[in-house]
């Protein structure tokens, strides 16, 4: 598989990242540690090594599933973690970064980064100067090697900026779903900054592996994702319709097709999440594949019929 510079570091990735937000149990259904583990050694057999993750995430079961499953391949991987909206204050960074240092096994975290700006979900308001100061810090005692900052408009990417070295942002991005094209991404391209598109297959939505009405089980957090909503349904379901024949002509899923899409875009990786090995190894194959100009203007007119009816707020989920 190729790579891909982090933003203007030296650190390389690789352009389908496995996600773990499932692998944290939290919020997800019907999930399994043990298939977890098999994913994430699939995924790096698959040539995957850049995995994401964060204290959030099951309060940590996430990155000691990783920790565990990685610490034999440790310095060849890149590994990916965020701190929590609740735990902007200065000490609070700090004692987060040592727990994910414990939780992922290694010395060093690869990408550390801000997963909400502070304030979201009635966290405190903390100044981001504070929180910069704190992973400014962390970089040059050595307990991070970069920083990155998720979920940020471009105003606020922009303010964190000044206070240090911000290498990726991290937005919800699928073609049923692109707030960041009209906000961060072109700030993004500007200034070197990698886009880490998660949900690049809007939480399953665009393997076609959901009808309309479709219901989810008790826990599973998806059920609030606007996309799914009732209102969205036949204009999801006929856009998938259209978009079949292209994957069909190239031998590969809708959900390789929606990842494809996502890393074509320049300076854009897709974080991608599975269950299985199953599900990672099919994630992993849609690196190979290369849409052409005309694969993507279609593509994006099809998209912009579920994405035009959507409203302004770049908040994938209603909680």
């Amino acid at each position: 598989m190729e790579f891909r510079r982090l933003g203007t570091s030296d650190i390389e990735i690789t352009p389908i990242i496995m996600g773990t937000w499932q692998a944290g149990k939290a919020m997800w259904a019907g999930i399994d540690d043990r298939e977890t583990t098999r994913a994430i050694q699939a995924a790096f057999d698959a040539g995957i090594t850049t995995f994401d993750t964060a204290e959030s995430y099951g309060k940590g079961h996430a990155e000691r599933i990783l920790g565990e499953a990685l610490a034999p391949h440790r310095d060849r991987v890149v590994l990916a973690t965020k701190v929590a909206p609740y735990h902007l204050k200065y000490d609070q960074v700090i004692e987060a970064c040592h727990r994910s240092l414990v939780n992922l096994r290694t010395e060093t975290i690869d990408l550390y980064q801000i997963h909400w700006p502070a304030g979201s979900f009635k966290s405190q308001a903390v100044p981001i100067e504070e929180t910069m100061k704190a992973m400014n810090d962390l970089q040059a005692q050595g307990k991070i090697r970069a920083v990155g900052v998720s979920n940020f408009s471009r105003a606020q990417l922009e303010e964190a900026r000044r206070y240090g070295r911000i290498l990726s942002l991290q937005p919800p991005y699928s073609l049923f779903w692109r707030h960041a094209e009209e906000d961060a991404m072109p700030y993004c391209r500007e200034k070197g900054i990698t886009l880490l598109a998660y949900s690049p297959m809007a939480q399953g939505l665009l393997t076609g592996k959901f009808g309309a009405g479709h219901r989810f089980a008790k826990g599973d957090h998806r059920k609030r994702n606007k996309l799914f909503r009732q209102e969205h349904a036949e204009r999801v379901q006929r856009a998938l319709e259209e978009l079949r024949p292209i994957a069909e002509s190239r031998g590969i899923t809708l959900g390789q097709l929606a990842l494809a899409w996502v890393i074509a875009h320049p300076g854009t990786c897709a974080i991608a999440g599975a269950r299985n090995a199953e599900q990672v190894l099919e994630n992993a194959k849609a690196a190979e594949v290369r849409l052409t100009a005309p694969d993507l203007a279609r593509m994006d007119e099809i998209g912009r019929r579920v994405t035009d009816c959507l409203d302004q707020d770049p908040v994938l989920w209603k909680f």
